[in-house]
């Protein structure tokens, strides 16, 4: 798989009016095709989203979160490994949240850390992290085995809009509380990150578990993107999931027949 982290300001020829008719219209199907996931219960989803600071992460689960069933659905942020985290496999920290049939998992970073920041920093030598890009693979075909539909996106952003947000977070009071000099100490190693994203998408984008790279300078195209891969990605299990709703409705209808014939 080829990977270009170079386009961050693509908007698919539309305007911002434009973005946002059509995400508001996906966000309505996303919604019932959500519905349809948590009903039929035969399969999980799990979002993953990968990105650098500001690159909108926590915008995009607020944008799915209003799509979705709350009941159903988990954020799961992952920050530095704990003491207890570290001293197990890089994978056990990740594994007990992974969505169940008919739930949907949503990582705010992920598992991805473990070949990204790990190797970016130097917290493990290359023969350590160069492994793991084989035991990701296999961990998401697991799940893919399992019934789980997975996508991973990574939020695309420019580090001159970065260093835009940066700023504007300094200036604005209600934000101010996001600040953290380890966002600035991460810009010094952009080169080093984006070519680590690069390896990492190239060695683990498989047909069950795709990367999505999402120019995100703008962000509500960084929404309709995120919105059109969730309805695609769910839209190929509608039939399947309506057929066994279908089966299920005419299972209760006969329970219920059966039951009322004890009464006559």
């Amino acid at each position: 798989m080829s990977v270009d982290l170079s386009e961050t300001k693509k908007d698919g020829g539309l305007t911002k009016e434009q973005g946002q008719e059509r995400t508001a219209a996906l966000g309505t199907e996303a919604s019932r095709l959500a519905e349809l996931l948590f009903a039929a219960g035969t399969h999980g989803l799990l979002i993953v989203l990968q990105g650098r600071d500001t690159s909108g992460k926590d915008g995009s689960i607020r944008r799915i979160l209003s799509y979705v069933n709350v009941q159903s659905t988990h954020v799961v942020p992952f920050k530095v490994p704990t003491e207890l985290e570290l001293r197990h496999d890089f994978l056990w920290r990740v594994h007990p949240h992974a969505p169940a049939n008919g739930d949907i998992a949503i990582f705010n970073r992920s598992h991805y850390e473990d070949v990204i920041a790990v190797r970016v920093h130097t917290l493990a030598p290359e023969a350590v992290w160069r492994k793991r890009y084989a035991h990701i693979r296999a961990f998401e075909a697991n799940l893919a085995d399992a019934n789980v539909i997975i996508l991973k996106f990574f939020l695309n952003i420019s580090a001159e809009e970065q260093d835009l947000r940066l700023r504007e977070r300094e200036e604005d009071a209600v934000k101010a509380w996001k600040l953290n000099v380890g966002d600035w100490k991460e810009r010094e190693l952009w080169d080093a990150t984006t070519e680590a994203y690069e390896d990492a998408i190239r060695e683990t984008s498989t047909a069950d578990a795709p990367w999505i790279v999402v120019p995100a300078d703008k962000k509500w195209y960084r929404d309709l993107v995120v919105a059109e891969a969730l309805v695609n990605a769910m839209r190929k299990h509608e039939n399947h999931w309506q057929s066994a709703l279908d089966r299920m409705g005419a299972a209760k209808k006969a329970e219920l027949a059966a039951f009322r014939a004890t009464k006559k």
